[in-house]
């Protein structure tokens, strides 16, 4: 049975501040096969791991990301708001990411956040990135901005795409062969078996989000999902255990 991916939203999120090099070192101490990450550019051109997109929730600091240099979101902290434990914990860049998994068996889910705040060049800078540390094959970019996602199939047709969505769609699948997307993510709500099923028959996975509930996680693998993305790996991790003895 092949496995069913365990992504590990924005790294271990339950235990650890979210998009943290800590968060994500825990994720597959917790069984993560797989880490959801959100990139955006530093005001200097840095490929940096945040989520939002600007810097008050998870940062403690005034103003947006696009608007501060690397260096002056490396000087932030990110960990204190979640735990005074993780005091100190610095933004990330996606180098250090890519150093973390590198020849692990792990595959890296890359969120382009430019549906806001329009990075020029972003799906360049991304893909040159990935080459450059020959992660095309460990590699999936998802994104809300479907045009950006099809911006990067074309500047590299191996790298796969997953579209993110929150509502239902008609018929999703059809859309996802014809941007040449290799999954679906959509919100946990908006899945159904008989959607999964005809994705499938298409060659694309379905990946939901944000499944924090092992019910809810058992009735999406009944459902055959590829995936699932979650903040509690090692949940996902007990119950598709369970499966595979």
């Amino acid at each position: 049975m092949k496995r069913i991916e365990n992504i590990a939203h924005r790294g271990a999120s339950a235990v650890c501040p979210e998009n943290t090099m800590v968060a994500f070192e825990r994720s597959l101490q917790l069984g993560a096969t797989g880490i959801e990450t959100d990139v955006q550019l530093s005001g200097d051109g840095s490929l940096v791991l945040i989520h939002d997109e600007t810097l008050s929730r998870t940062a403690g600091a005034e103003g947006w990301v696009k608007d501060k240099s690397f260096e002056e979101l490396r000087t932030l902290d990110a960990g204190a708001w979640f735990h005074a434990d993780f005091a100190g914990e610095r933004i990330p860049s996606l180098e250090e990411l890519f150093d973390l998994v590198r020849g692990k068996d792990i595959l890296l889910n890359l969120e382009l956040k430019n549906g806001i705040v329009s990075y020029k060049g972003m799906e360049e800078k991304l893909i040159q990135a990935i080459r450059d540390w020959d992660m095309e094959q460990h590699v999936i970019l998802s994104s809300f901005n479907h045009a950006s996602l099809v911006r990067c199939k074309r500047l590299a047709p191996e790298i796969q795409t997953a579209l993110l969505y929150m509502e239902k769609l008609y018929r999703p699948y059809d859309y996802a062969a014809k941007l040449e997307a290799s999954a679906l993510h959509p919100y946990k709500m908006a899945v159904t078996r008989e959607e999964v099923a005809a994705a499938l028959a298409q060659g694309i996975a379905t990946h939901p989000f944000t499944v924090n509930d092992p019910a809810q996680m058992q009735e999406l693998i009944d459902m055959g999902v590829r995936g699932i993305i979650t903040d509690v790996p090692d949940v996902l991790a007990a119950l598709t255990a369970v499966h595979s003895r």
